[in-house]
């Protein structure tokens, strides 16, 4: 092997290592992208959550009420001896 081919051999190393550093950074940006929408998308859905969850709780709440109401305002009625 003359010293040419040698020089030849290396730069070719290098370029392949340039382009797999390349590559790695192009992969590794777009799975910090994916991550960020992930985490912003699973915020969003945490607030929907609980939006639910309080009107849905206060839909059941509400509801309790009207019954307790309906049991005490009926109850002479509904459960005579």
């Amino acid at each position: 092997m003359d010293n040419d081919e040698i020089g030849r051999l290396l730069k070719e190393i290098r370029d392949t290592q340039r382009e797999h550093l390349a590559e790695y950074r192009r992969v590794t940006e777009r799975s910090l992208e994916l991550q960020e929408r992930t985490v912003a998308r699973q915020a969003q859905m945490a607030y929907v959550y609980r939006r639910v969850l309080i009107v849905g709780g206060g839909l059941v709440a509400a509801l309790l009420v009207l019954l307790v109401y309906l049991l005490a305002r009926w109850s002479p009625h509904l459960f005579r001896t």
